[in-house]
């Protein structure tokens, strides 16, 4: 029994030091940008984050017709937040799909304000409006990113990809393929990583580009869980591993990503005692950022990063500094 002793009592002063040193790296995530603050997914709200201090800027992508890396949400324009070249509101619910229009095509368009008649605007009412503002390329981004000598910001990006729409967006492997390349030609694999609600880009990933990390992303609510049935979890089932935690870490995932409601202490233990660090999403209440904090999850994706920064500096978590305005 005294053999053992020693090794122990190392492991535990290493484990110690390995969570003093997440404490310290807590990863502070803009949300598309800072969605609440300025349009989403701009150039204009990524900047905003990066002087307001972030960790990660967390944007999603599409691919244009001409092979174009660009970001957005939606694999279509969103006629709540979509102006055409004479400044009218797309109607429907739906505009044309990102796949169908060149990158010239796609920037006609002025994606800087939300429909002031819309829902969505009354639930983002203190964003800016920043008219003439159009959908950037991921290459911008890290350009504008260089441009301001941000060395230390890291790029959370999700591949939009509906495994039920396949014919809405480019299928896994392209979409895979083309963002790698367009992550290695900026020299950013070392600052990126790929999340997902469809785990099949995930996949991918692990196999075309080992250190890049993979976030799996996942909802469970009354209308939504893309665990149920392995449609979106590229095969894996949840019934074979017994938890949320142990399927993210049997799919080889780096972080898991959930639903703030969906989301516990004992689950956030759980998954990271498997290794996996545990970023919920998208959490926007003082009071749940607080609550999340307080069980020791790795970071917060939030479209009110000052919100979460008051929340850390109250608890005197180190911060990352914000650019110079």
């Amino acid at each position: 029994m005294p053999a053992h002793r020693l090794p122990i009592r190392a492991a535990l002063l290493l484990l110690t030091a390995v969570l003093s040193l997440s404490a310290g790296a807590f990863d502070l995530q803009g949300h598309r940008g800072t969605r609440g603050l300025e349009p989403e997914n701009t150039l204009p709200a990524f900047e905003r984050a990066l002087r307001i201090g972030v960790t990660t800027l967390e944007l999603d992508i599409g691919i244009t017709a001409d092979g174009a890396v660009v970001i957005s949400h939606d694999p279509y324009l969103n006629p709540t937040i979509t102006r055409d070249a004479t400044g009218k509101w797309l109607a429907g619910t739906q505009g044309p799909l990102i796949r169908s229009l060149t990158l010239t095509q796609l920037q006609t368009y002025d994606i800087g304000r939300i429909n002031p008649d819309t829902p969505y605007a009354r639930s983002l009412g203190t964003q800016q409006p920043r008219d003439g503002t159009h959908m950037p390329t991921l290459a911008s981004l890290f350009q504008r990113v260089n441009d301001l000598d941000a060395k230390d910001v890291r790029f959370n990006i999700e591949t939009k990809l509906n495994p039920g729409q396949p014919d809405d967006t480019v299928g896994p492997e392209a979409m895979t393929r083309v963002l790698l390349q367009v992550i290695d030609a900026a020299g950013m694999a070392r600052r990126v990583a790929i999340q997902s609600f469809d785990w099949r880009t995930l996949q991918l990933v692990q196999r075309l580009a080992p250190d890049i990390p993979t976030v799996y992303l996942t909802v469970q609510t009354a209308n939504s869980d893309n665990v149920r049935d392995g449609t979106w979890t590229a095969g894996w089932k949840i019934a074979d591993h017994g938890s949320v935690p142990r399927l993210v870490k049997a799919a080889g995932g780096a972080a898991w990503s959930p639903n703030a409601g969906a989301v516990t202490e004992a689950l956030v233990r759980e998954a990271q005692a498997l290794g996996l660090k545990v970023i919920p999403w998208t959490v926007n209440n003082p009071a749940d950022m607080e609550r999340m904090v307080g069980w020791g999850v790795d970071g917060l994706i939030t479209d009110y990063p000052d919100r979460l920064r008051a929340v850390l500096r109250a608890r005197r978590v180190p911060l990352p500094q914000g650019l110079a305005n």
